[in-house]
């Protein structure tokens, strides 16, 4: 019997070492996504800032563009 309970605190300790193991990569993946939502975040509003001062910086056109002049 003494032998079984040690193979059961074997696995326990093993098991437990395992789950701190995937708790630290958890927490890891966490912060690693968590910076790219930051960086994903901020690119959208650059890409929405550049896409309105372009808009704004070119003429207005009204209907379809001419063809080029080699044609």
């Amino acid at each position: 019997m003494n032998e079984k309970l040690a193979q059961a605190l074997m696995r326990l300790d093993d098991l437990e070492a395992h789950v701190a193991h995937q708790d630290k990569t958890v927490a890891e993946l966490n912060e690693v996504i968590t910076a790219q939502w930051t960086k994903m975040t901020a690119l959208e509003r650059e890409v929405l800032r550049l896409r309105d001062e372009l808009q704004n910086s070119m003429p207005q056109r009204e209907g379809p563009e001419p063809p080029p002049p080699h044609y």
